[in-house]
């Protein structure tokens, strides 16, 4: 089982990214996908297949009409970027509904504003979007730095508690004065340990 997350800036550049492989089993391998098509399809494309079907990247073997095929093995990461990427759009619409349905109609802009800045807090917004068997959740930070997750079950609970490891290491990262909000992160202490985290909580 795999998570991948992607670090966001506040204008979508990708600033650090992670994909971190779980000891626990997988549930099911087959591909939902490939039980609907002709076996010559399913050999011809099968990386593509298990890609988006959302099955682990570990590398397996297909045998097929045309010989063995390779499965997995890191073709899918682009697949893995574009949901991560479609899946900006819903946490967007996600952010501006809960915005909208909390505004009081009785409110003058002013004292609008302030009730939003002070309540305005980390904002885990769980499952944001599902792209077969790819859930994507969401961490959004009061400076709209935008953490992305993508797995594959259900973890509510570690889910936040990782988020909130990684975004205290962000904060920690950002302390450095020669780093700002849209610098890429590649300090090999941060990375390992978030690496960390996601063993502790994933």
């Amino acid at each position: 089982m795999s998570h991948h997350l992607f670090l966001l800036s506040p204008s979508d550049t990708p600033l650090y990214s992670l994909t971190h492989y779980s000891s626990k089993p997988l549930q099911s391998t087959s591909s939902p996908l490939a039980s609907n098509l002709p076996s010559w399809s399913t050999s011809a494309f099968a990386g593509t297949l298990t890609a988006l079907s959302g099955a682990s990247s570990a590398s397996q073997t297909q045998h097929g009409q045309g010989g063995t095929v390779k499965i997995g093995g890191g073709q899918d990461r682009h697949v893995i970027q574009m949901i991560a990427n479609a899946s900006l759009d819903a946490i967007e619409e996600v952010m501006r509904k809960e915005s909208v349905m909390s505004v009081p109609c009785h409110l003058t802009r002013l004292a609008f504003f302030i009730r939003v800045a002070l309540s305005y807090r980390f904002r885990y917004l769980k499952s944001v979007d599902k792209f077969n068997e790819w859930t994507v959740s969401a961490f959004v930070t009061p400076g709209n730095m935008k953490f992305v997750l993508l797995h594959e079950s259900r973890n509510d609970d570690g889910i936040k508690a990782f988020f909130n490891d990684v975004w205290e290491l962000y904060v920690k990262t950002m302390l450095n004065p020669f780093h700002t909000a849209h610098t890429p992160i590649r300090s090999p202490v941060f990375d390992a340990r978030v690496r960390a985290s996601a063993k502790k909580y994933l």
